[in-house]
């Protein structure tokens, strides 16, 4: 698809909340992840970088071009605009006391927008914005290091959704 063609398509209404992600690479790896989906689009809320930049467009390829995305410093604001939308599903990507499982996903996909808050490389999501999430969702790990890399969660979440909620 060509990128004036992708700008025009039907987009999968599932977007991503960069909630202060601090790495521009991952910010671009992420825009790449989304344009591969054809999400509906990203907000970029906080301290996360912005395109244009050489570092966000070394990982992107491009996808800074083709995929929705704005500028939003104030999380809060944001998710409270969303969350008083209808159909507007949003959950954190965060292991927390009540996490669903990423391979329960199916137990709760229903019909609607999805919003997936992901958090810094460090700190996660931020309490300000799991205040406005319906629930978080958990990749499970075995290892000794208890998370991934917020570029490699997203990929994950973002097929795991795409699979339940059975979009083409």
């Amino acid at each position: 698809m060509s990128v004036e063609d992708l700008k025009t398509a039907e987009r999968h209404d599932i977007w991503l909340v960069l909630d202060s992600i601090r790495s521009r690479n991952n910010v671009g790896s992420i825009f790449r992840t989304a344009d591969a989906f054809r999400l509906g689009g990203i907000y970029l809320c906080g301290h996360t970088p912005v395109p244009p930049h050489r570092d966000i467009f070394k990982t992107a390829l491009g996808a800074t071009e083709t995929v929705p995305w704005s500028y939003h410093e104030n999380i809060d604001a944001l998710l409270a605009s969303l969350k008083a939308e209808d159909d507007n599903k949003i959950w954190a990507v965060e292991q927390t006391h009540n996490s669903t499982p990423l391979q329960e996903f199916s137990t709760i996909a229903v019909p609607g927008k999805w919003i997936f808050v992901l958090g810094n490389e460090v700190s996660g999501v931020s309490d300000e914005a799991l205040q406005h999430c319906a629930g978080s969702l958990e990749i499970p790990q075995w290892g000794h290091k208890h998370s991934f890399n917020v570029s490699v969660s997203a990929g994950m979440v973002l097929w795991e959704a795409l699979c339940a909620l059975k979009f083409d």
